[in-house]
């Protein structure tokens, strides 16, 4: 199964809309560097799929783009949230593990605030960094096992 990163985003502050970078640095133990919601805990890394987004869009919510539900990777060609926990994948030159399917959406979300919905709860994934590296928009991501 093999699907590529469309947009890496970072955000300073929790609970606001991420911003694309041209690439980012994912640290074992931390996620992407420089990114609010890194840290040594479960929740390193997060990823939804353009899928998930244009699910949005086809309710007719305009404005949805990468990085707006505060997702780490937007990602096209997999389906995130089938995913088993636990899952490795390869994404650009790092190895990430699937820790957790969905969430609760935290009060302030600026996406439910905006449109009274998220997907993110529903089908965003998070991740944990194993092995260290630099993604890009472009990036293969793969499940590996």
């Amino acid at each position: 199964m093999e699907g590529k990163i469309l947009a890496v985003n970072i955000s300073e502050k929790k609970g606001v809309i991420k911003t694309p970078i041209d690439e980012g640095y994912f640290k074992i133990d931390h996620g992407l560097v420089g990114d609010a919601h890194a840290g040594n805990w479960h929740r390193q890394v997060s990823l939804l799929g353009i899928e998930s987004i244009n699910k949005m869009k086809a309710l007719g919510i305009e404005g949805l783009c990468t990085g707006k539900f505060a997702e780490n990777l937007t990602t096209e060609g997999i389906v995130l949230y089938e995913l088993p926990i636990g899952t490795k994948l390869q994404i650009g030159e790092t190895i990430q593990e699937v820790t957790q399917i969905g969430k609760e959406c935290h009060v302030g979300c600026a996406i439910f605030q905006q449109i009274g919905s998220c997907i993110m709860p529903l089908e965003g994934i998070f991740t944990k960094v194993l092995k260290e590296g630099t993604i890009k928009p472009g990036d293969t991501i793969s499940v590996i096992e």
